[in-house]
């Protein structure tokens, strides 16, 4: 606390009448005058105070640190970055989960009630629940807090819905940093919930270690073509609301399930998918769903599939990251905005074949 004195030409025992006072000045060695870390804009701190927060498991700090990870504002990208380096060195120590599935599969039922049950087994979850974005809006519901009202007032849960804004698999393309964050923070499960609507789920295989899709007895054979492509990355089927009179239905089409896994090449070498019945209303079939989790990663690490598979990612990262990096500074290229309206228009009206636009496109001369 700052100190204040009368002047030395004070009368002594004088009192409140002399109103002036004399601020102590501050030895050189004082902390007061270092300049205080400085706040990145209204409501999100500096990245000294974020990178703090997160690393004691402040869950309102994790938010904003995450909240600057995924801003598109241009001023927020080297903060961003650099709350990563300073989380990165201690994440890595968790089991990543994607859960994916078409829309009424019941994913995040089965994510609440699966999350409840590990931090009851004394795990920490963070669950990252991605929502379907509008083609036409952008916009986004972002209603998984609602839809996992339990889970998410825990005090050993995150729960971050985030919109998937049209990215491929609805995966956002931060949610390998929001990892990294939410990892630091302390939580040893990460749940990422996908919008699973028959988009390619490669995004989603490319960045958890354990890939689940959850499906449901009676979806119908329309959709039989999308689950090959799907089951083929899968480390477990679960075919969930196995109870009251939908048992036997699901039970029948657990089996099915697996005679059909059978005959497919599966994603994790040494690995052999199987499927399984659970209901997550219910909370019933819970612990097995978890023993084959636990059973893999041990085989995983045993083999060294899975730091192999961990480092493929980090690759991969690199790779997408470096492609969507050139795109962007291939259209912000002046020489480019200018000739593209012109060659769009010429190819819209078929007064330039498609390829010779490219090619124009992409001449030395714009280049």
């Amino acid at each position: 606390m700052t100190k204040h004195r009368k002047p030395e030409w004070a009368p002594a025992g004088s009192g409140k009448e002399f109103a002036s006072r004399v601020m102590e000045a501050k030895s050189a060695g004082s902390n007061v005058s270092e300049a205080k870390p400085k706040a990145l804009s209204r409501g999100l701190p500096s990245v000294e105070v974020l990178a703090d927060g997160v690393l004691k498991g402040d869950r309102t700090l994790l938010a904003k640190a995450i909240t600057l990870i995924e801003s598109n504002s241009p001023q927020h990208f080297e903060a961003g970055q650099e709350l990563i380096r300073k989380l990165q060195p201690v994440s890595g120590d968790s089991i990543r989960v994607g859960v994916t599935g078409f829309p009424g599969a019941g994913k995040s039922t089965f994510i609440e009630s699966f999350g409840l049950w590990l931090i009851a087994k004394g795990h920490k979850v963070a669950v990252l629940a991605v929502d379907p974005s509008s083609s036409l809006s952008r916009g986004s519901i972002l209603g998984d807090k609602t839809r996992m009202e339990e889970l998410s007032r825990h005090p050993d849960s995150f729960i971050r819905p985030s919109p998937s804004g049209g990215a491929l698999g609805g995966v956002t393309r931060k949610t390998r940093e929001t990892i990294i964050a939410c990892e630091a923070a302390g939580y040893d499960i990460i749940l990422i919930e996908t919008v699973g609507v028959g988009q390619s789920e490669v995004a989603v295989r490319s960045m958890v270690d354990f890939f689940l899709l959850m499906q449901i007895a009676g979806a119908g054979d329309e959709l039989q073509g999308i689950k090959k492509g799907i089951m083929e990355l899968a480390d477990l089927v679960v075919v969930n609301k196995a109870d009251g009179i939908n048992v036997q239905a699901a039970e029948l089409a657990c089996g099915e399930l697996n005679n059909a896994l059978h005959y497919l090449r599966h994603a994790t070498p040494g690995w052999t998918t199987k499927a399984l019945t659970c209901s997550a209303a219910q909370k019933t079939g819970l612990p097995e769903i978890w023993r084959e989790i636990e059973r893999f990663v041990d085989l995983g690490k045993t083999s060294g599939v899975f730091d192999d598979r961990r480092q493929s990612q980090v690759l991969e990262w690199f790779e997408s990251l470096l492609t969507e990096a050139i795109l962007n500074r291939f259209y912000s290229d002046p020489r480019v905005q200018a000739d593209l309206p012109r060659l769009r228009e010429s190819v819209q009206n078929g007064s330039l074949p498609v390829l010779l636009a490219v090619k124009q496109l992409l001449s030395p001369e714009l280049l």
